[in-house]
């Protein structure tokens, strides 16, 4: 049985598309795909992302424990900062991709830490069970999952509409930085210049029993800036014109998170253990087996994921993760992983059905 957010009943009420994804039954769209997608890049649009997964990191070794199952940096965070990270297996893959945010201390006693740890929907029991598994620090390991809604509004007009709402100055919110404060009359909301869209905005965390005030305030804040509702079909296609990876199709467990473009998170020189560190190291020196590319197509054909990439000759030498038509570009991109020796062809063919078609390797981001 899939569970629902707090704000099933709205999307219900709007008449948006409804489809089971991640355990949930949640909006793919409420107008179309294309229409909430370009609203988003050149005005705004507000996500339910309340799916997603909240873990509280807290204790004297907080740090360690964050450490250890994290491939970036933690100790490099200060107090109101969040960085993008994944937790590696034992065997050089990715469980998760995820946001690790350094809290204040205020909600620390003295000598502590703590972290919120925001992990994918489709991984929250795989990521709780790794973490509480590895956990043998004098820290505790908190889901605050469901009881957590997590709207994010992303676009250029995010900071006018959202600042409507709060006494916060919201310029002062760096990228990956965050803060509290009151949102339209609520009280103790964590708001993070963060997102997956590309398109700039902020992602909020607040107690789930004021979701449907929190939404219905945006929403009329931004009657008037071109605000809409969005899916997350919109979100896919967003996130795949700025080329971010989505777990399931770019990580998974048999894919390092250098073969996948990711070595800006993968700190092999701090002091701290991490699960696959020395594979890591040792990947480095040696060099990825298959690299993540980005192409377009030269045809209007839309790649999709699991179809074969090959080279001019007709041999196989990858598979796509990710393809879509770009709403921006108008026309269709992907992304897949070939093998490392041809990670610097120009051109390929994509299969498609029983036939070819041809595509050319393009400098990411898309957009």
């Amino acid at each position: 049985m899939t569970k629902q957010t707090a704000f099933y009943d709205i999307h219900v009420a709007l008449g948006a598309k409804i489809v089971p994804f991640a355990g949930y039954d949640m909006p793919v769209s409420y107008t179309s795909i294309t229409e909430e997608h370009l609203a988003v890049r050149s005005k705004a649009g507000l996500f339910d992302v309340s799916h997603m997964g909240q873990f509280i990191v807290k204790g004297k070794e907080a740090l360690d424990l964050v450490q250890l199952v994290t491939s970036n940096d933690a100790s490099t965070l200060n107090p109101g900062e969040a960085q993008y990270s994944c937790l590696p297996n034992q065997t050089g893959g990715v469980i998760d991709d995820l946001i690790v945010y350094r809290l204040f201390n205020d909600q620390c006693s003295e000598g502590e830490m703590a972290f919120m740890l925001v992990v994918n929907a489709s991984n929250i029991e795989k990521d709780w069970a790794w973490i509480a598994k590895a956990n043998t620090f004098d820290t505790a390991l908190i889901n605050i999952s469901t009881k957590t809604s997590l709207l994010a509004l992303q676009g250029p007009q995010a900071t006018a509409i959202l600042q409507s709402l709060t006494e916060v100055v919201l310029d002062d919110i760096a990228f990956y930085h965050f803060t509290k404060g009151k949102v339209a009359g609520i009280d103790n909301v964590l708001i993070s210049a963060t997102g997956y869209t590309g398109a700039g905005g902020f992602e909020l965390y607040f107690d789930e029993s004021q979701s449907e005030v929190m939404w219905h305030a945006i929403m009329d804040a931004g009657k008037t800036s071109g605000l809409l509702p969005a899916g997350l079909g919109c979100r896919d296609t967003l996130r795949l014109e700025k080329a971010y990876c989505l777990y399931g199709h770019e990580l998974d467990e048999d894919t390092s998170p250098l073969e996948a473009r990711l070595g800006w998170i993968t700190k092999t020189k701090k002091a701290a253990d991490f699960f696959s560190k020395d594979l890591l190291i040792a990947e480095k020196k040696a060099g990825s087996t298959k690299k993540l590319i980005g192409f377009k197509m030269e045809e209007r054909r839309i790649p999709r994921q699991g179809y074969i990439i090959l080279d001019m000759d007709d041999n196989e030498v990858g598979i796509v993760t990710s393809g879509t038509m770009s709403p921006t570009l108008e026309e269709p991109i992907g992304l897949g992983y070939v093998k490392a020796e041809h990670a610097k062809d120009e051109r390929f063919k994509i299969a498609i059905r029983k036939k070819t078609y041809p595509a050319v390797q393009v400098k990411l981001p898309f957009v």
